[in-house]
């Protein structure tokens, strides 16, 4: 992935802050969730994405990537997976995304986001169910951009901007909707969404975790299989209409695994 100029981010942040103070309605919602972010000594950080999908999924990825690294503060870039689709084992200190046919599991996609020390994220997963995609009504581009683009945002540290599927769609692929290409496209990220990522990594942390492994962790934490729903531990929210579901399983002493739970309607 291309390095983005210091210019080109100048331009990025006027549009941005244009944007905001054109359409000030939208950036009312605060849509981090539970401070969790990846902890870096500096901005921007670069952040490994493992690719791990098929040639069905390749494109969508790489257009969530560049979506996404308009951003002033993260630099997406994609590497070579380390894992497969079938079991997406985590890797310390970046991303991994795969699809695969997980069956009738009920969800269209999954993010899975280790924490540790409280707040920082050490290692995280998306993963897109083909059980689902390959159906009509998923198996269109505008599906797999927002669920893909949603997804890996949750993996740096991104919630909701709204969970009701039925009301008019926010432009952005962190909006719940039954109609994905809209108008307007909730396929892709928007002007809220880079403000949110801003506020999010405002500050700096003394100790990094991209890219290195998880420091005194207790065992089993690392590589816990999360594939399985008994695994995820409790249901800490719902949607109201409970197309949107978070998970919580508590290691102790800070390590924690959250599950981000895309269900189909």
């Amino acid at each position: 992935m291309r390095n983005k100029t210091n210019s080109f981010r100048l331009v990025f942040m006027f549009v941005l802050i244009f944007a905001l103070a054109a359409f000030p309605g939208s950036a009312s919602a605060n849509h981090s969730w539970g401070k969790y972010h990846w902890a870096r000594t500096s901005n921007p950080f670069t952040l490994k994405v493992g690719d791990n999908v098929n040639s069905a999924w390749d494109s969508y990825l790489n257009e969530a990537i560049s979506g996404w690294n308009p951003s002033t503060v993260l630099d997406l870039t994609k590497v070579s997976g380390s894992t497969s689709g079938s079991t997406c084992a985590p890797t310390s200190g970046r991303i991994e995304v795969c699809n695969a046919a997980y069956g009738t599991t009920g969800w269209l996609g999954i993010a899975q986001i280790w924490t540790v020390r409280g707040s920082h994220i050490a290692q995280a997963t998306t993963k897109v169910n083909d059980t689902y995609f390959n159906q009509a009504q998923y198996n269109t581009p505008a599906w797999r951009r927002l669920v893909m683009c949603q997804e890996i945002a949750h993996d740096f540290g991104l919630d909701h901007q709204d969970e009701n599927f039925n009301n008019p769609n926010l432009g952005s692929c962190m909006d719940y909707t039954s109609d994905p290409d809209g108008p307007p496209s909730n396929e892709h990220p928007n002007a809220h969404d880079f403000a949110q990522l801003v506020s999010i990594y405002s500050h700096t942390d003394r100790v990094t975790t991209v890219g290195t492994a998880a420091a005194d962790a207790p065992p089993g934490f690392a590589n816990a299989d999360m594939h399985a729903q008994e695994n995820w531990g409790k249901k800490v929210r719902e949607s109201a209409d409970g197309h949107s579901t978070l998970f919580e399983r508590d290691f102790g002493n800070g390590y924690k695994v959250f599950t981000f739970v895309f269900w189909a309607e």
